[in-house]
This record gives C-alpha cells, sequence and structure tokens, in this order.
C-alpha cells in the first residue's frame, strides 16, 4: 500500500501530466483540476477496491467524478494506475479520442457519463442500492464541486440516501469556494455545509483536501460508519500548486498557453 509520502511525489507527477494535457488540447477546467489530485489519488491509490487488468471487476468499488470537467485528473490517474497507456492523455479533448472533456463510459475505469452538475449522488445512490441488492460488498465513492449543491437534485439525493441507510456510500466535496461565476458563497452561499449534511442526516468529515494523511483517515472513518452514509468536505485550493494559478476564478474553464506550462513546470518541480 502506498504511504503518504510516496503519494505526494505522485501528486506532483499528476499535476504535471494535467497541465501538459491541458496546454495540448488548449482547452478545459485547470483550476478544478488541479483541486482534486490529492482526493482522486487517495481513491486509486489508497482507498478502493479496483483491478486495471479486469476494469469489470464484479467486485470493485464505483467511482463517480459528478464535476465531470475536473476528468483530466482522473484519466491521468488512470493511466497511471494502467487502465489504458499514458500516451492516450495527450488526445484529450480531440476528435476521435476517447479522453472527452467530460466523462464517456466506455473508457475503462469510466463507471458513468458524468458532467451534467448535481447527478452523480443519485447515479452513486443508484449502484449503492444495487449493490445491496445483489448483496455484493462494495463501495460507492462520488466527487463533487462546492458549486454544484446549488442544484436542488444534490439535496433530494442527500435526503434519499439517508432514507436507505447507505453505509456504503461515501460522497467527497471538493470544497474550494470557487465557482464559474465566481466565489460560491457570492453566488449561491451553501454555508454552512457541515451542519447542512448533519441535518440530512449523513456523518459528516471535514478534512485538507491537500492532506493524504487526513484525506486517509477521513475515508478510513467512512468506511467504519454504519447505519448512514458519510459526506467528507474536502477543503481544497482552486488550481492548487501553481501560484498564478490557485484561486483564480478565471482559470475555471481555460487551459494554459505553452510559455504559462513552462512557469508552472518550474514552481511544481
Amino acid at each position: 500500500m502506498s504511504t503518504a509520502i510516496d503519494l505526494k511525489e505522485k501528486a506532483k507527477e499528476i499535476r504535471r501530466t494535467v497541465l501538459k494535457m491541458l496546454t495540448e488540447a488548449g482547452s478545459g477546467h485547470t483550476g478544478g483540476s488541479l483541486s482534486v489530485v490529492e482526493i482522486i489519488i487517495s481513491l486509486y491509490c489508497y482507498k478502493m477496491k479496483h483491478d486495471p487488468k479486469n476494469p469489470r471487476w464484479d467486485m470493485r468499488d464505483r467511482f463517480i467524478l459528478s464535476k465531470g470537467h475536473a476528468c483530466p485528473t482522473v484519466y491521468a490517474v488512470l493511466a497511471d494506475c494502467g487502465y489504458f497507456p499514458k500516451e492516450e492523455l495527450m488526445t484529450l479533448r480531440k476528435l476521435g479520442s476517447r479522453l472527452q472533456g467530460h466523462p464517456q463510459y466506455g473508457l475503462p475505469g469510466i463507471e458513468a457519463s458524468t458532467g451534467s452538475l448535481g447527478q452523480g449522488l443519485s447515479i452513486a445512490i443508484g449502484m449503492a442500492l444495487a449493490a445491496r441488492m445483489d448483496k455484493k460488498n462494495i463501495r460507492v465513492y462520488c466527487v463533487m464541486g462546492d458549486g454544484e449543491l446549488n442544484e436542488g437534485q444534490v439535496w433530494e439525493a442527500a435526503a434519499s440516501a439517508h432514507h436507505y441507510k447507505l453505509d456504503s456510500l461515501c460522497g467527497i466535496v471538493d470544497y474550494n469556494k470557487l465557482q464559474i461565476d465566481g466565489c460560491c458563497k457570492d453566488v449561491m452561499d451553501m454555508s454552512p455545509l457541515k451542519e447542512k449534511w448533519a441535518a440530512f442526516g449523513w456523518n459528516v468529515i471535514e478534512c485538507d483536501g491537500h492532506n493524504f494523511e487526513e484525506l486517509m483517515n477521513a475515508l478510513d472513518g467512512a468506511e467504519k460508519e454504519k447505519g448512514r452514509p458519510t459526506m467528507i468536505l474536502a477543503n481544497t485550493i482552486k488550481g492548487k500548486g501553481v501560484s498564478f494559478i490557485e484561486n483564480k476564478v478565471e482559470w475555471h474553464g481555460i487551459a494554459p498557453k505553452k510559455e504559462e506550462l513552462e512557469r508552472a513546470l518550474k514552481e511544481l518541480g
């Protein structure tokens, strides 16, 4: 099993890869891709049961990227795990590529086509309910953006997951405080998030979403919780790792130019 130290080095590598992918594509979502790096790595390299050699293994844990625009990071991690060749990463968003701007079912490792914000948690609930009916001992993870919590469907899903006591379900909010139109608190203030999820009957764990030790502990805690779902509020920085991208809302949906890529790669070391 990978240690936190190993994963810190992997996070640098994944960030470099994601930036190269976005620059090659000439489009994409830089800020939100960089903010979820440690979250996605913690799932695939520490917590989840999965098999790159057998992507449809019946007893695999399921992962849903509800904030589908952050898929470059998921693609980079999937390739690093061996789901498909790393060379394919540079085809991101290109005509005929399997690596589209939002995840598409059919690519090894992708469980559902996502990107219509607010729907991912409902998909994850369906998977958790199906697993219970089939008596499969698996877990289901769903990563959401904090901006998509503006969607009413999220809260319908929250009530449903509690009603069905889905303790195999773990949601993770990439809590970077920014969305496409600005600061989340200015667009639609959903705070206090911890109290809201708790009021819906969820076990709530708050952590530093860039700290592997805290993420590991949160994921372990979620797995131990019985009788109710868990929501991890992972405090993150949009554009994490690159000073001129961090906390800049304008980087939500643009890709680095070649000279910006060079600056970013120097910073990452």
